[in-house]
């Protein structure tokens, strides 16, 4: 509670009044309909797991990261900080029976008890895709392809975003043929995602200092030159008597021809400073950001081929992103892409007396079954506030119920954006089983059945 005896919301968590929940349901309406156009089909979980389920995973480090106590049953648990290890669990008792690929997608919310900062705070939701059973590299592609099809749907172009695509494998060959131990490798993949966060000279120290990846001055400067010219052409002529990086490089070569072959191209840029988690990811890895590089990554996943084992399943070669809508929403606000939040309401239902109270309830009844949305004043008001109630409330029409037309079984109904009226059947109004006649409403809902 805070100093003035009102309770406080907690650091990084959010209140969802409806014009902020009308932003957080239109990206998950986007979300959900590219899931299903590319054929993914939605699960859940508890919001709740063991811990060992996350270590198993991450490492016993990721504990102070997290929301973990110890319950009534003395288990130690978790609120879920990401999806896929849940989605691992649930795979490793389901899958051997299961039909190949299996697409999964979920929209969970997600916790992590960390330093709250721009784009990134205590809870969000995320948008979860993977697919699981498929090892070739059509389906990294496919993976990409949903994500980026789900920001174009939100309005975001080339113009707007890119995903920076690289390979795990790739970059340990290359690492590996420069002289990079295996014992190395885990720390040297460490500064490499520090990269574009600081200068070069802090990153050549890293490399040569003992405490962290431990190389010689000689490795330190072919590494560091490998981010010079980046590309794959550059690549593959620097390590041409290697096959394991000319293997690699072939397979990103057909991943990149996919993406064109999908329309992603102008999306998409190799970059070899793209790493991910080193135990976690095992070849193709991506991260989605804006264009001006304002904000943090809006997206980030690849291939992970072990996971499932580690929880107890069968060995499925595996592929996945994650979205969170922290850093979507702030980008969709900027671009102007975020929708204008307005109440609506289908009818409001206006009784001059009180005599035609208990007959406005009837017809609110008989039209919600209809399936429109329908209130009306629930106190004593006057006719002027009635229909500012109904302004306030975005309804499209007002249906007046005055004293003189219900005597002759008749009601006005005034359109409020042109102002027209018309009467109708009190009969039709209170009949939910009628096909509705007139002008009516339609706000392409198609659910709806006729209209007054």
């Amino acid at each position: 509670m805070s100093k003035s005896g009102k309770f406080a919301k907690l650091p990084g968590f959010r209140d969802f009044p409806p014009e902020d929940l009308a932003l957080r349901n239109h990206v998950f309406a986007a979300w959900r309909r590219v899931s299903r156009r590319y054929g993914f089909v939605e699960y859940d979980g508890p919001p709740l797991e063991e811990l060992d389920l996350y270590t198993a995973k991450s490492g016993d480090e990721i504990v102070d990261q997290l929301y973990q106590f110890s319950d009534k049953g003395d288990r130690r648990v978790a609120l879920r900080p990401e999806m896929t290890p849940s989605l691992a669990r649930i795979l490793a008792i389901r899958s051997r029976s299961m039909p190949k690929p299996i697409r999964w997608f979920s929209i969970p919310q997600l916790f992590r008890y960390e330093r709250q900062q721009r784009g990134r705070l205590r809870e969000h939701f995320q948008w979860n895709v993977d697919l699981v059973g498929e090892g070739g590299v059509a389906s990294d592609a496919e993976v990409l392809a949903v994500a980026l099809e789900g920001l174009r749907e939100l309005g975001l172009g080339s113009k707007d975003v890119r995903a920076r695509v690289s390979h795990r494998a790739l970059l340990a060959s290359i690492l590996q043929a420069t002289g990079v131990s295996s014992e190395q490798m885990p720390a040297v993949f460490g500064v490499i995602d520090r990269i574009e966060r600081e200068p070069p000279e802090r990153i050549a120290e890293r490399l040569r200092s003992g405490d962290e990846a431990g190389l010689d001055e000689a490795t330190t400067k072919k590494i560091l030159g490998l981010f010079q010219e980046p590309g794959l052409d550059s690549v593959e002529e620097a390590f041409a008597e290697h096959e394991s990086v000319v293997t690699c490089v072939a397979t990103m070569r057909d991943y990149l021809r996919i993406l064109d072959e999908l329309g992603f191209s102008p999306f998409v840029e190799f970059d070899l400073t793209i790493v991910r988690g080193l135990a976690y990811y095992t070849g193709i890895v991506f991260e989605i950001f804006d264009r001006t590089g304002e904000f943090r990554a809006i997206c980030g996943g690849g291939r992970y081929d072990h996971l499932l084992e580690h929880v107890g399943g069968d060995p499925l070669p595996a592929v996945g992103f994650g979205m969170g809508d922290v850093v979507l929403s702030e980008l969709l606000k900027e671009r102007s892409l975020s929708p204008v939040y307005a109440p609506e309401v289908d009818y409001f239902i206006v009784s001059i007396g009180e005599a035609q109270e208990g007959l406005a309830r009837r017809v609110a009844s008989a039209q919600r079954g209809l399936g429109r949305s329908v209130i009306y004043g629930l106190g004593n008001q006057s006719v002027k506030k009635q229909f500012s109630a109904a302004a306030a409330a975005g309804a499209a029409s007002v249906i007046v119920l005055g004293p003189d037309e219900v005597e002759q079984g008749r009601a006005v109904v005034r359109d409020m954006k042109s102002g027209e009226e018309r009467q109708v059947a009190l009969e039709d109004l209170l009949d939910a089983s009628r096909v509705q006649v007139g002008a009516g409403i339609d706000r392409s809902t198609s659910e709806r059945v006729g209209g007054v």
